[in-house]
């Protein structure tokens, strides 16, 4: 009865070979460990609501499709495909949110195979050396207290090339423009800098000299972010 009730309505498609208490008990231990992923996840790190949902119905959802698909090649590759087209459509995201991402994937693979105490032991693992690495700050770059993120933005008449060189030669250790853009169509550019100030007690009189050059327009200047240039700008 039951084989009748969750089988699929269409005579074409080949039976899948499970049943519901097996189903259950994987999905059961799928959202406990991607549950387990998002706590985990949430600590020291930046993060939000929707995202920790996600990687806590990711496993149940991966481990699902793997159930469906059952060894046919023809269901394999539309799953495929409709992945391919959900990653595309998606913003991407820093190294840290895709890994756990691959990780819950990782543990829907092993329930909906039906590795249960495999997929506990790979969570356990991997949850044990995501908290270690954060805790010790593995791979974190080394920054000067000095180091800035500037951006300044010049009306297009401005030449920006060596514009402002003399006062980053007064101020400054070190200066890159490290990115170019254009706005407002085209009437506005918008310069990022990576410095790194000589004395960060002189950050205004810095500021002030170059909004005498710029025309006192909009200037923006913070610490170095580990999400990539002037990345909170941006949203």
């Amino acid at each position: 009865m039951l084989e009748k009730i969750f089988g699929s309505v269409y005579p074409t498609v080949a039976p899948v070979t499970f049943s519901v208490g097996p189903f259950l008990l994987c999905m059961f231990f799928s959202l406990l460990l991607g549950t387990l992923i998002g706590i985990v996840y949430t600590y020291k790190n930046t993060y939000t609501r929707s995202f920790i949902v996600s990687l806590a119905l990711l496993p149940a959802i991966v481990q699902t499709v793997i159930m469906l698909v059952n060894g046919n090649l023809g269901t394999g590759v539309a799953v495929m495909g409709a992945f391919s087209l959900v990653r595309f459509r998606s913003a991407p995201g820093t190294a840290k949110e895709i890994a756990s991402i691959f990780m819950a994937m990782a543990v829907g693979l092993a329930t909906g195979t039906g590795y249960i105490g495999f997929a506990v032991l790979f969570t356990l693992i991997m949850c044990a050396a995501l908290l270690l690495f954060t805790l010790t700050r593995f791979g974190e770059p080394k920054r000067h207290f000095s180091e800035r993120e500037l951006r300044i933005t010049i009306p297009e008449s401005l030449d920006y090339t060596g514009v402002f060189d003399d006062i980053f030669e007064k101020y400054t250790d070190k200066c890159e423009l490290v990115k170019v853009k254009t706005s407002n169509l085209g009437s506005l550019y918008k310069l990022d800098y990576l410095i790194d100030l000589k004395d960060p007690a002189q950050e205004k009189e810095f500021i002030d000299e170059l909004r005498c050059r710029n025309g006192n327009l909009e200037i923006t200047c913070g610490k170095v972010s580990d999400r990539g240039l002037m990345y909170i700008d941006e949203l």
